[in-house]
């Protein structure tokens, strides 16, 4: 793909590199959504094929991580509701990670992405900074 920016696109890097990636959205909520060209249908299509998929991954989260990373109010609802769907439909977990990464802890990310997740055997990360550093310092631990 011939894209200018590729190298700065984490949509782009976990699409080359096969690592499934979602878009949840507000309808609304952006800048993008006030242009006349803007299709709701087609926002609102997309966003839900991308919940599907999101359930489908979440399903399948045994020993997996998820990590919220400055979503204060639709990744931790979408995240619920998909964790939600999933057990109802047979998922069991006994071990898997989730983590928030924000510039301060909100009630959302707090109690759905970390504290309901561990009463259900994960283990739950609160990571408090600004992603300028805390996103590279996870990188950093990773590629150790």
């Amino acid at each position: 793909m011939d894209l200018p920016f590729k190298k700065y696109s984490i949509l782009y890097r976990a699409y080359s590199l096969g690592i499934g990636i979602t878009v949840h959205i507000a309808i609304g909520g952006d800048i993008i959504h006030q242009h006349p060209s803007c299709s709701g249908e087609a926002l609102g299509a997309t966003s839900f094929e991308d919940f599907k998929v999101f359930t489908e991954a979440v399903a399948d989260l045994e020993n997996g991580v998820l990590l919220n990373v400055g979503s204060a109010v639709i990744m931790p609802e979408v995240f619920l509701k998909s964790l939600t769907i999933a057990r109802n439909l047979g998922s069991r977990y006994s071990s898997f990670t989730v983590a928030n990464f924000d510039f301060l802890e909100m009630y959302r990310p707090k109690t759905r992405i970390v504290e309901w997740p561990k009463s259900l055997g994960a283990q739950g990360y609160t990571v408090l900074g600004r992603h300028s550093q805390t996103i590279p310092a996870l990188h950093s631990l990773l590629c150790l």
